[in-house]
């Protein structure tokens, strides 16, 4: 019996223990555990039950063309199965059980940047419907013309940190601009940041003394009012600097709650980010991702394509990457180690 297993087995036999659910927050986070520790363990042992019985009948299908049919059609299957269980088992970082705060600003260029922005924000979007995960938004902030300049999306889903982890970093487009009547090629960039949303009771210490909380009334585009009261509210963190805000309920108090779990959240980031750059720094001539590195270009003029630079991985069907299909670029990313992505990202930058 594997280690998981028999923390199923104690888990469990917890549950069934006087006054278990008396403390009904403590009691989520064990039925969260155990659900991951499950969704682990059973699909394991689905497959191997499922190896064992093909086995079993493959003597008996020499003369039988409809069992090899049905066992050849099984191991594609398997196949298939076994594929996403190794990309599970890339998934062992200590937040990638954790839901994502993803935000994405618009770089320089004006109205051509917050367009790509907004185009970004609705391919995850989509990508996160197709995954049938929850999303939200806490906080938009929308172009003077068209597009956003910045949005912060709660993705609520198993793992939903572990996969979109992969998309941190600075995402460029080359197009024929839609709003040159020139009809010229335009680059635009925009950068994205994905970090864990954590507990309170993480190792993060806030002072509440060191932020400073600002109200500020919510607008849509166009000046539409979103909030008929002053209710927005936006948190700086002093020592830092660091900024979070929400605006998507009409309680102050909501919107404060969601703005700290976001201020919470980025200071963790800040917090790792810091502890890399130590082991970086002992490693010598290790590289590391950078939140402003270039990791992936979108091309749609003059030809179609969508490369990843830190695994080469690409396509030539852009549409389908901008309506959400991003699964190729997220396995590629947690297939390929860290140490070869920071050298192929090292070696196109020396390219330019």
């Amino acid at each position: 019996m594997s280690a998981k297993e028999q923390k199923i087995i104690e888990i469990q036999a917890s549950m069934s223990e006087e006054g278990f659910w008396e403390h009904q927050e403590q009691a989520n986070k064990v039925m969260q555990e155990l659900k991951g520790l499950k969704n682990i363990v059973e699909p394991f042992v689905d497959c191997v039950k499922r190896v064992n019985d093909a086995k079993e009948f493959l003597g008996l299908g020499e003369q039988d063309e409809d069992l090899n049919r049905q066992l050849a059609e099984e191991a594609i299957a398997l196949a298939a199965r076994i594929d996403a269980l190794e990309l599970q088992a890339h998934l062992s970082g200590p937040y990638d059980n954790a839901n994502a705060l993803l935000s994405i600003n618009a770089g320089a260029g004006g109205t051509e940047s917050c367009d790509w922005a907004s185009m970004l924000m609705r391919m995850y979007l989509r990508h996160a419907e197709s995954k049938g995960y929850k999303c939200e938004t806490i906080d938009i902030q929308h172009g003077d013309e068209a597009g956003i300049k910045s949005v912060t999306l709660r993705i609520e889903g198993e793992k939903a940190y572990g996969f979109l982890k992969s998309e941190k970093g600075v995402h460029r487009l080359v197009r024929i601009s839609p709003f040159d009547s020139n009809k010229r090629r335009h680059t635009s960039f925009a950068s994205v940041e994905v970090i864990p949303e954590v507990e309170n009771d993480t190792d993060v210490d806030i002072n509440l003394a060191e932020l400073r909380i600002d109200v500020f009334r919510a607008s849509g585009p166009g000046g539409q009012s979103v909030n008929t009261t002053d209710s927005a509210v936006r948190v700086t963190h002093l020592p830092t600097g660091i900024v979070a805000q929400s605006q998507k309920e009409r309680s102050q108090l909501q919107n404060k709650v969601h703005a700290m779990k976001v201020l919470r959240a980025r200071l963790l980031a800040l917090k790792v980010q810091q502890q890399e750059e130590v082991m970086n720094k002992e490693a010598g001539d290790k590289q590391k991702i950078e939140w402003g590195s270039q990791i992936r270009s979108y091309v749609l003029h003059p030809y179609l394509m969508v490369k990843d630079h830190r695994t080469g991985v690409e396509t030539g069907n852009a549409q389908k990457v901008l309506d959400g299909e991003i699964d190729p670029f997220i396995e590629g990313f947690l297939k390929t180690k860290p140490e070869d992505r920071d050298k192929r990202l090292k070696e196109r930058s020396q390219e330019e």
